[in-house]
């Protein structure tokens, strides 16, 4: 026998933006016993395609969507959310909540001067494609920000019912949160597109260089989850080959000093993490900074 639906956090749940990030939250909510009443999209169509996949959804306008539910989800660009928060009818006792990952609860508050709660609801996880993110959402985390208490523990609800785990923001530390979640995810992307360069600077052929090194780069990403970012650390730093990093750099020098700057940045971090997992004695990890440094 299935399980009960889950009891609704809010009576009712409205989504301002149809893009990639509603399309996966409000159908997984919806799945979960949430009650999703209404959605509102410049592209009234983008709306529309989304209360198929809800029941009794319907795609309003943003004022009438406002009027129509108790917590409102703004899932729209970062510069949107302040001219939303300023020219909605907000009223006292509802909530709303952004889902943007830089931009500090202060953006809303003309909802909150209008006497709604306020909050962020940010999940760590890719929207490019919803329905893998969907399958996704499960085990990823959510950074939850809510100065009211009620607002907080419905936000920690709504993650549950995802199967998410909460992370608490404080207040202004938003820009550097997100710059270090976009180095954790985009980033990685920069890292794999040099060594693409490097191939092709070589004469290997650039596109074998994605189909070969993705293996690589999800053994270190499993060996990570697996022994953290330090126990993970393979290669001429872990080792302490000095020898080798020495041929590295004139390599990645000799193809341009660009190459060799951004290897240079990289590997101080590895000697970081060699330190803390203790592998190496201090003036091996003495000289390969020297080393880095010349």
């Amino acid at each position: 026998m299935s399980a009960p639906p889950a009891t609704p956090m809010f009576e009712r749940i409205a989504f301002i933006g149809a893009g990639r990030l509603a399309r996966t939250l409000a159908p997984a909510w919806a799945a979960a016993g949430q009650r999703v009443v209404a959605v509102a999209s410049r592209q009234h169509s983008a709306a529309q395609d989304l209360t198929l996949q809800l029941p009794g959804c319907q795609a309003l306008s943003p004022e009438a969507a406002v009027s129509a539910a108790d917590l409102v989800l703004l899932t729209v660009s970062d510069d949107a959310i302040a001219t939303l928060a300023s020219a909605l009818p907000w009223r006292v006792g509802q909530a709303v909540a952004h889902c943007s990952g830089a931009t500090e609860l202060s953006a809303l508050a003309p909802a909150e001067r209008a006497g709604a709660a306020v909050g962020g609801f940010h999940p760590l996880q890719i929207f490019s494609d919803p329905a893998r993110a969907a399958r996704l959402l499960a085990g990823s985390t959510v950074c939850i920000e809510a100065m009211d208490a009620g607002l907080s523990e419905r936000l920690h609800g709504l993650a549950a019912a995802l199967g998410m785990t909460p992370m608490h923001l404080r207040p202004g530390t938003r820009a550097a949160y997100h710059a270090a979640a976009n180095l954790a995810a985009s980033s990685l992307l920069a890292v794999l597109a040099e060594a693409q360069q490097v191939w092709a600077a070589i004469g290997l052929p650039a596109e074998a260089a994605l189909p070969a090194l993705l293996p690589l780069a999800r053994g270190t990403l499993d060996a990570a989850e697996a022994r953290g970012l330090a126990g993970a650390l393979s290669g001429p730093v872990a080792r302490g080959d000095a020898g080798v990093l020495r041929a590295h750099l004139q390599a990645l020098d000799g193809l341009g000093a660009a190459h060799g700057h951004f290897y240079r940045e990289l590997l101080s971090r590895q000697i970081e993490l060699a330190a803390q997992a203790g592998r190496q004695p201090e003036a091996l990890l003495a000289e390969l900074r020297r080393l880095l440094a010349d």
